[in-house]
């Protein structure tokens, strides 16, 4: 019987790339001086609890923690560019932060909230049309937004990043050798990709707050926020069931729409590029290695 793989994931860094695995994290970052600095740690047991395992409870778990990972590896890419003096840390880099998440989810949440709730009043909308509005405003705002950054010159190399960890994975996956030939010929698309999680997220919550019946704007806001988690949860497991199914025709129908977005928040890596993933992805994957290896002789 052929062995499955692990589902590895990864994420794009400023100049870099983070590979995640299912005990070990690994960062790889290519240096002003062209030096390439990997670094790794042990995620936490979280990844591997029973809670882990539980339908709908794991994603939430395991995104919260992935979220504060994927910072923490954004900020130590970012402080390999700069001089010891510049770099965020601290007090600085929670002031830094706060105020974009918030500013993020009052420009999403917000908005198309308050948008779709003039139309009840002003223009006498039932609830079914202001919140099917507000569903595709805010999607229509996703990919306006994506659209935009793409024109930034660094805001490109990331997704060129991006593009070269699905490659990786992609290669990995496939079982060829990890070399820039070897991975070059891959997609820069992955069915488990952040993006498509974000992008089913946005589509179930046109179908969940669409089927609310009329709110006042403050009851409105705060069922947004409540359900949150819930739709965080339904697209979890709807992207792992679409990833485990990706081999069949028929699925590919699911699969395509978050396919179709990455080509938004993924380019064609150079090959420095993907030497810098491969380079991530064999440090956590030798750990990972070594890691078993341990846990095998001492369970023997």
């Amino acid at each position: 019987m052929e062995e499955k793989l692990p589902s590895y994931g990864g994420q794009a860094l400023i100049e870099g790339v983070m590979m995640r695995g299912k005990q070990i994290c690994a960062m790889a970052v290519r240096a002003p001086d062209q030096s390439i600095v990997v670094e790794t740690e042990k995620l936490g047991d979280i990844y591997r609890s029973r809670i882990a395992q539980m339908p709908f409870i794991r994603g939430l778990i395991i995104l919260w923690d992935a979220l504060a990972l994927g910072i923490r590896a954004l900020v130590f890419s970012a402080n390999i560019q700069v001089p010891e003096e510049e770099k965020i840390e601290g007090k600085m880099l929670a002031l830094t932060l706060i105020p974009s998440l918030l500013f993020a989810l009052a420009v999403f949440m917000l908005l198309p909230i308050g948008f779709a709730y003039l139309t009840e009043e002003y223009l006498s909308w039932n609830a079914w049309q202001s919140n099917l509005l507000e569903g595709f405003l805010r999607l229509g705002m996703l990919l306006a937004y994506l659209v935009a950054i793409r024109r930034i010159p660094d805001i490109q190399r990331v997704y060129a990043y991006h593009g070269a960890e699905h490659k990786t994975i992609n290669a990995f996956e496939d079982g060829a050798e990890l070399t820039v030939e070897g991975v070059r010929p891959y997609s820069v698309q992955h069915p488990r990709c952040g993006t498509a999680f974000l992008l089913t997220v946005f589509v179930f919550s046109i179908l969940l707050f669409s089927a609310i019946g009329p709110l006042s704007i403050g009851i409105r806001i705060i069922t947004r926020l409540i359900l949150l988690p819930l739709l965080a949860s339904l697209a979890y497991e709807y992207i792992r069931l679409t990833g485990k199914l990706q081999d069949y025709s028929w699925a590919k129908i699911l699969v395509a729409p978050n396919l179709w977005l990455q080509n938004m928040t993924t380019a064609e890596p150079d090959d420095d590029m993907l030497t810098i993933s491969i380079a991530a992805f064999q440090a956590m994957y030798a750990e990972e290695r070594e890691l078993a290896t341990e846990g095998s002789s001492v369970s023997s």
